[in-house]
């Protein structure tokens, strides 16, 4: 296809859409006024409804279905819930869900206080914009490059950093550090707190100093020190901030692929849900147990969300 088609298609496209607009909005003006308000929620909220079926729920309806069928070997056939007994009782797939557990567990917990500690180190420096910058920087790069990043650093020969520094202490026959079983996880944790505290920092600094004043003057008139300060007041009001920090991380350590697939390629112990998902989908081709999987990691995301505008309505009703 050549780009003159593809230009052409993209411009029909949008020629398309700004057509059937016009349209919705046209019959809309003719709609009697006792109706009117009906029709502008059904205009406005019907397309984005829409997308939300065709995007989301239809596929998330298929992908149940396909939980409760097997291997695409030639086309899947129903075998019940023979794919989440294999969940249950593989002892394969309980090393990829305690690894999964572990990085929901630790990664986004220690990238959003590390955030938080930087944050209010750097909130009374002068030209706090400059080591903002450099710690925000990793955000810039991708998961994959990262990984690359890193994975120079745990190289096993003279040019890998972490050997070096292990040489330079002492440490004579350091292991080969992405197959040091079960260490090796805790070293791919590294990649994701090292691109997501530059993040952590930014959103909690500028809750910080939306902080008034006045708050912070009268208690430092009342005589609370500056951990006091940090325990009782900074923290209590920035706390819609971090529950959003955290809950942002930890989706993208649900969704984590691009760092394990990038250096381990899932081995050594060091797969997670989602990779076992694409793994199973789409190399070993059994859409079933792929499907299964997809639906674990929806159950694991749910509560999290949930939980997150349990929080955040309670807050605003506070307020």
């Amino acid at each position: 296809m050549s780009w003159e088609t593809k230009i052409g298609g993209a411009i029909g496209l949008v020629v398309l859409v700004t057509i059937c607009i016009g349209v919705l909005f046209f019959f809309g003006s003719l709609v009697p006024r006792k109706f009117k308000r009906s029709a502008v929620i059904l205009i406005f909220a019907g397309p984005a409804l829409l997308l939300v079926m065709v995007g989301l729920v239809i596929p998330a309806i298929r992908t149940l279905i396909l939980s409760f069928k097997g291997a695409n070997n030639p086309s899947p056939h129903w075998v019940g819930w023979a794919n989440y007994d294999w969940l249950f009782h593989d002892p394969d797939i309980h090393v990829v869900l305690r690894n999964t557990v572990l990085w929901i567990a630790i990664s986004p917990a220690v990238a959003t206080l590390t955030g938080l500690g930087l944050a209010v180190l750097i909130d009374k420096m002068r030209r706090e914009s400059i080591p903002k910058s450099l710690i925000f920087a990793p955000m810039a790069v991708s998961f994959v490059g990262a990984s690359i990043i890193w994975g120079v650093i745990y190289q096993h020969d003279q040019t890998g950093v972490l050997t070096a520094i292990a040489h330079d202490l002492g440490w004579k026959n350091p292991p080969y550090w992405l197959l040091w079983k079960p260490w090796n996880n805790f070293l791919l944790m590294v990649i994701l707190i090292w691109i997501e505290t530059g993040f952590a920092m930014v959103l909690l600094s500028a809750a910080i100093k939306g902080i008034p004043n006045d708050v912070i003057e009268a208690a430092e008139l009342d005589g609370a020190s500056g951990w006091k300060q940090f325990t009782d007041i900074t923290v209590p009001m920035i706390r819609p901030t971090l529950i959003v920090v955290l809950t942002t991380i930890m989706i993208a350590t649900l969704k984590l692929f691009d760092i394990i697939a990038a250096t381990t390629g899932g081995n050594y112990n060091t797969s997670v849900l989602s990779f076992e998902m694409y793994n199973q989908t789409f190399i070993i081709r059994n859409t079933g147990r792929g499907a299964a999987l997809a639906i674990i990691l929806f159950l694991g995301v749910t509560p999290v969300l949930i939980y997150n505008m349990i929080i955040l309505r309670r807050e605003r009703q506070i307020r």
